[in-house]
């Protein structure tokens, strides 16, 4: 059983369902920080690494357009963030995963305001894609990302990883009644989704007038999301 059965168990239904919430809220984000890199940064992912790991592949390929310094930048800072993130939650027990997640999502915040502010000015039409600019903003989306997905992970809510469709979108096929199945968690599974659709789509619009609005309306989603949990724990006495 995921470790946020055991705790809804212990404190109801409330936890569990804010935290369904939270992270539709955050695959929201993915959408808007993979806009803003690969729209504004060169085609580059900082969030979803299966996409970044074939430009990578194909850069190395020497496809035009495309960098092997800024998608290595990108899978480096990801992976540091990602240690950030398990660190943080290697300390946690079972019934204490939440509380720990909730931790890293502070720092994805922290990383992601201190993206929007260093992409104040930025502007693709007047600075290289190769500026020192560019790849602090990279690095810390890239950043960002990987400790929240390191937190995410270790909870293993199904289908909520909030930065991969292939498993919701294969489940929604694979679970449908054309395929004899029932379709658990449909729901969630086409929240994923829209969630990732929706922030794509903002940021691929917002971009056009400033990266660094983007960036701060990600950041704001993160905090309104880290505001309903730690909320949330707080009504369940998990605080």
């Amino acid at each position: 059983m995921y470790s946020v059965g055991r705790l809804s168990m212990k404190n109801g239904s409330t936890t569990e369902k804010t935290m369904i919430y939270v992270l539709l809220g955050m695959t929201v984000v993915t959408g808007l920080v993979d806009a803003v890199s690969f729209l504004s940064l060169g085609r580059v992912f900082t969030a979803n690494m299966t996409g970044n790991v074939v430009i990578l592949a194909f850069a190395t390929a020497r496809v035009f357009g495309l960098s092997i310094a800024r998608s290595s930048t990108a899978l480096l800072s990801f992976f540091v963030g990602a240690i950030l993130g398990g660190r943080i939650m290697a300390r946690a027990s079972a019934e204490a995963q939440i509380q720990f997640a909730a931790q890293a999502f502070l720092v994805e915040i922290a990383l992601l305001l201190a993206a929007s502010f260093c992409a104040i000015g930025y502007n693709r039409g007047h600075l290289p894609e190769d500026s020192f600019q560019a790849f602090a903003l990279i690095a810390l989306m890239a950043l960002a990302m990987g400790t929240r997905n390191a937190a995410v992970r270790k909870l293993a809510i199904p289908d909520l990883t909030t930065t991969v469709l292939t498993l919701p979108v294969t489940g929604i096929a694979a679970d449908s009644s054309i395929a004899n199945g029932t379709n658990p968690r449909l729901a969630r599974r086409l929240g994923s989704v829209a969630a990732m659709f929706l922030g794509a789509a903002l940021g691929a619009v917002i971009i056009r007038y400033s990266i660094s609005a983007a960036l701060m309306l990600g950041a704001a989603i993160s905090v309104l999301c880290s505001a309903v949990l730690f909320r949330s724990m707080r009504t369940t006495g998990q605080l």
